[in-house]
């Protein structure tokens, strides 16, 4: 059985403290994640860089949803999902991206499925994509530089989605009405 810690601003430690004020005044509220990963101060750091950098990348807020998506959908994390609908819908991200990505469907613009197609080969394959899989989304217009982006985005990924699933970190109210779960493929 898992017993995180979920912390506030003033029962956090030192070294997390200015994160989480930072955080709360950002979001209106301190996220559940921010508060399981403040246990860990270098983590929350990490996270919080991480996501800073790939925010600075190359890919517009419809890629960096495609990316952040494709992978949370595919760690099957019940925190990261909800929130980053929310958060898609925040960016003025398209209702039809943001519905196939939570259900696994193919994306309508050719360039937009190649970025998910190959944001999946390469967290499925841990980092490891076949020639045709690189072909392919060279061909989409993509270059090496994404491909690195790519992965700074499922570092980010990893550390959220690893925490969640270990923290069993509860959805965030703000977040609720886009609960998810992955669909039974069997049924």
């Amino acid at each position: 059985m898992t017993n995180f810690p979920r912390h506030t601003t003033e029962t956090a430690p030192e070294a997390a403290k200015e994160r989480l004020v930072a955080s709360e005044k950002a979001y209106g509220f301190l996220p559940g994640l921010y508060q399981v990963m403040a246990d860990a101060p270098q983590l929350l750091e990490t996270y919080l860089r991480t996501h800073e950098a790939f925010v600075s990348t190359s890919f517009d807020n419809t890629e960096l949803t495609v990316v952040w998506q494709a992978i949370n959908v595919e760690h099957e994390c019940h925190y990261c999902v909800p929130a980053h609908t929310g958060i898609a819908h925040s960016m003025g991200i398209a209702q039809d991206v943001i519905d196939a990505l939570r259900d696994e469907t193919p994306l309508a613009d050719p360039k937009l499925e190649a970025l998910r197609t190959f944001t999946l080969a390469l967290t499925r394959g841990r980092g490891n994509a076949t020639p045709a899989e690189f072909e392919a989304f060279y061909a989409a217009g993509y270059g090496s530089q994404q491909v690195l982006e790519i992965i700074l985005g499922l570092s980010q990924k990893i550390l959220s989605n690893y925490t969640n699933h270990v923290a069993q970190t509860a959805v965030d109210p703000a977040f609720q009405q886009f609960a998810w779960s992955k669909p039974d493929k069997a049924a």
